[in-house]
């Protein structure tokens, strides 16, 4: 059995093998701790967008709001265009105090709503964060705001109240403001939210997959062609092979009932066009450094499970990692994604992004590829058949 054992474990091919397991363990262990390291302090780069049309307590609220939340707060005039970058998602919330709100807040009897509107499409995480944000807001607007400017209206109204009883009556208006939460581009249930992370994952997966595989058969045919039909066959065979990957990927979101805001033929396009980035980027990896290639892979398999925006908004990973996912693919799969599945803003940026990235790739590949010198063929001297 040992002598088993041992021719087993002599071929390359499983030495590779295990040498790729242990990376997968070393390279995402390190990536996903370092990565989510801090995400939990990080929640201070969320950015609420605040529209104040009241004059009178609302300033004052607005103001107590900036001071006191560990978000960062951008106060915008326009509703219009806080509802603008919400959509961009440029900001994560945005919280409106309507302009009859001190009027609402001296009626007797009445409620008076603080508007906030989350865009879903986004990672999860930031729906249920802002969600939190939007009690604990009301609920501070109730406990301090509200119950100074209700006693100094009290006050002007009726000069001859006690202050200490216009602070008492003040108090009993602390639950007169209501949280008022409205969303756009509505998730409808987990497995659509889920939806981005689970393409891009299953895309870079079985590109890198494809791509390590089109690298052997490449090497199979060793000088039977040059290495420019080589070059051009195999990319050729990987933007086909794109399309109709794309295509089975966005026929089985439909047919499962995936929802998809801005239509099948769209969502098969943009599919397409990541799937051929993904491949690209993989192949030159194994073109510049062979079957070790496949760890540079599986390090950017990982690093983009992480900066991409799929599992943990963008805004909470530290600020190393927020640029370094600036240049990769992934980020713009999933943003382009969530704007053609949940709804939001055209893809235009994402498809030039992904453009040049493919651009780049497939010209390193190229180069790498022709500067390369082709493996010399062995020569098999024949000897005459003695008679």
């Amino acid at each position: 059995m040992l002598s088993v054992l041992g021719a087993f474990l002599k071929p390359t091919t499983t030495k590779v093998g295990i040498i790729t397991a242990v990376m997968f363990q070393l390279l995402f262990s390190i990536i996903w701790m370092t990565g989510y390291a801090g995400v939990s302090d990080n929640t201070k780069n969320f950015k609420i967008a605040i529209v104040n049309e009241d004059q009178g307590l609302g300033s004052k609220i607005v103001e107590n709001l900036k001071g006191n939340l560990p978000f960062r707060t951008e106060v915008i005039s326009s509703n219009e265009e806080a509802q603008r970058r919400l959509n961009a998602r440029e900001v994560q919330m945005v919280m409106r105090i309507s302009a009859d709100f001190s009027k609402q807040l001296q009626t007797q009897g009445a409620t008076v709503p603080i508007s906030y509107t989350i865009n879903e499409s986004n990672p999860s995480m930031t729906k249920s964060v802002m969600q939190a944000v939007a009690s604990n807001v009301t609920a501070a607007v109730n406990k301090e705001a509200v119950a100074v400017g209700a006693a100094a209206v009290l006050t002007q109204m009726n000069p001859k109240l006690p202050a200490e009883q216009a602070g008492q009556i003040a108090q009993g208006l602390t639950s007169k403001v209501t949280s008022e939460i409205h969303s756009t581009n509505k998730v409808k249930d987990m497995p659509n939210q889920m939806l981005p992370m689970m393409l891009v994952l299953a895309s870079m997966v079985g590109t890198m997959i494809m791509g390590m595989n089109f690298n052997v058969s490449s090497n199979l045919l060793g000088s039977s062609l040059s290495k420019g039909h080589k070059t051009a066959a195999r990319f050729m065979i990987t933007l086909i092979a794109s399309a109709i990957i794309g295509l089975i990927g966005a026929s089985m979101v439909v047919l499962l009932g995936g929802h998809v805001e801005k239509g099948y033929f769209m969502l098969w396009a943009f599919q397409s066009l990541f799937l051929l980035t993904f491949a690209l980027v993989a192949q030159m990896f194994l073109t510049l450094f062979g079957n070790a290639g496949m760890l540079f892979n599986i390090a950017m398999l990982s690093l983009q499970l992480v900066t991409s925006g799929a599992i943990v908004p963008r805004e909470l990973l530290s600020n190393f990692y927020h640029s370094l996912s600036d240049v990769f693919p992934g980020t713009y799969a999933v943003n382009g994604l969530m704007n053609i599945l949940f709804g939001g803003p055209d893809v235009s940026k994402e498809v030039e992004f992904l453009f040049l990235i493919a651009g780049v790739a497939l010209v390193i590949d190229v180069l790498v590829v022709s500067l390369k010198k082709a493996k010399p063929t062995p020569i098999v001297e024949l000897r005459p058949q003695e008679a």
